[in-house]
């Protein structure tokens, strides 16, 4: 009997808290980021991106006719810590969460948000995100399975490469990366002469280069966070290693060639988003971030931006807020940036919350970031 009267409690306080959120005079979205800690440079561009979004469809008369409000929260790059602000962001009732970046992060927290059917979006990579059958969760960025095979091919048939050395970093992001970038490179011919594991803040990268160039490789695969990336670099530039870097996003991101200096140029780099590629919409939302913090923008601030009009898209779509509509909704979801600019992209979310879009392959040059292909979204390939 107390069993029973126990989830008949449950299930009338699940229904009232539905219900006030459909009430709600806000639209409340939790932003659990990394501003501190060593994804400080990620995070805090995610939730500058949101917070962007946030003003301009404010001011546009919000969704539904209803106003965002962001309640944003450090996770302090502590997977412990992201949990129990998930936890925090269920209880507070919110409509969505966006983020954490991290990919460490991300794996224990959405457990909360799942259990409470919240839509939960962020800009993790690895490939184990959404492979366990999470309805609610959904990426701003392309998970490794789609692009390292491109990385790889790159470096095979463009850079005729035979051999490459990985330098990666030892958490969930790095090696659920060197794993996507092993089987792609073997299907493209490419051997893996070192597999360099480097650690999360690690500050000397002389032992991991001198590895990389006592291997021989044709080429050097970096896949570290962005801090990493300047450092690792640095020291290849200081080594004397003339051949080719090439890594995915974090290598040659902003913040890592403002780090890097010189040091940057010649790095080539597959990615996903990039705020100097040569896209109208791109353009605007570059001049619009950069006017509003006084720095450009990398990738995670436009993760963060697309995030909050991939969720305004699935709401407008239902035409209420109902978080589980909502979440089924961006399941097969194809979002045209013609219609809704804030995309920046045309953009398809797959059964699983992965994306499918455009991407692209830049080189540094001169301090900055040069498109040298755009590469089709693999459905049309």
């Amino acid at each position: 009997m107390k069993t029973r009267q126990f989830i008949a409690t449950a299930l009338a306080f699940a229904g009232i808290t539905l219900a006030a959120a459909a009430n709600a005079q806000t639209i409340k979205i939790a932003v659990l980021q990394e501003l501190s800690g060593t994804g400080a440079t990620a995070g805090t561009n995610a939730k500058n991106g949101v917070e962007l979004a946030v003003k301009e469809i404010n001011a546009a008369g919000g969704i539904l006719g209803k106003k965002i409000e962001t309640l944003v929260s450090d996770t302090q790059s502590n997977p412990g810590v992201a949990k129990g602000l998930a936890q925090k962001a269920v209880d507070d009732n919110v409509f969505a969460v966006i983020g954490p970046t991290f990919s460490g992060s991300i794996m224990v927290s959405m457990a909360e948000t799942k259990r409470a059917e919240i839509p939960n979006f962020t800009g993790g990579e690895a490939a184990a995100i959404t492979q366990q059958g999470n309805p609610f969760i959904f990426r701003t960025s392309f998970t490794q399975t789609t692009s390292m095979p491109k990385v790889a091919r790159y470096i095979a048939a463009n850079l005729k490469a035979k051999t490459v050395a990985v330098i990666f970093v030892n958490n969930d992001f790095g090696k659920g990366g060197r794993d996507a970038f092993a089987k792609a490179a073997a299907a493209a011919g490419l051997k893996v002469a070192a597999d360099i594991s480097t650690d999360a803040g690690q500050v000397d990268f002389s032992a991991p280069v001198l590895k990389a160039k006592q291997s021989n490789a044709d080429a050097v695969f970096v896949y570290t966070n962005e801090e990493e990336s300047a450092r690792a670099l640095r020291e290849l530039r200081k080594q004397g290693w003339s051949k080719p870097i090439v890594g995915e996003t974090t290598l040659t991101g902003q913040k890592v060639i403002d780090l890097a200096g010189d040091a940057a140029n010649g790095a080539i780099a597959h990615v996903g988003l990039t705020v100097d590629a040569p896209i109208p919409t791109m353009r605007a939302f570059r001049a619009k971030f950069e006017k509003e913090y006084k720095y450009v923008s990398d990738h995670n601030g436009i993760k963060g931006y697309t995030a909050v009009y991939m969720l305004k898209a699935a709401i407008e779509k239902v035409g209420k807020l109902d978080r589980a509509a909502v979440a089924k909704a961006l399941h097969g979801l194809t979002i045209s940036a013609a219609k809704e600019p804030g995309v920046i992209m045309d953009v398809t979310i797959d059964d699983k919350g992965d994306l499918d879009r455009e991407s692209f392959i830049v080189e540094v040059k001169n301090g900055k970031q040069e498109v040298k292909e755009t590469l089709p979204p693999l459905a049309k390939k």
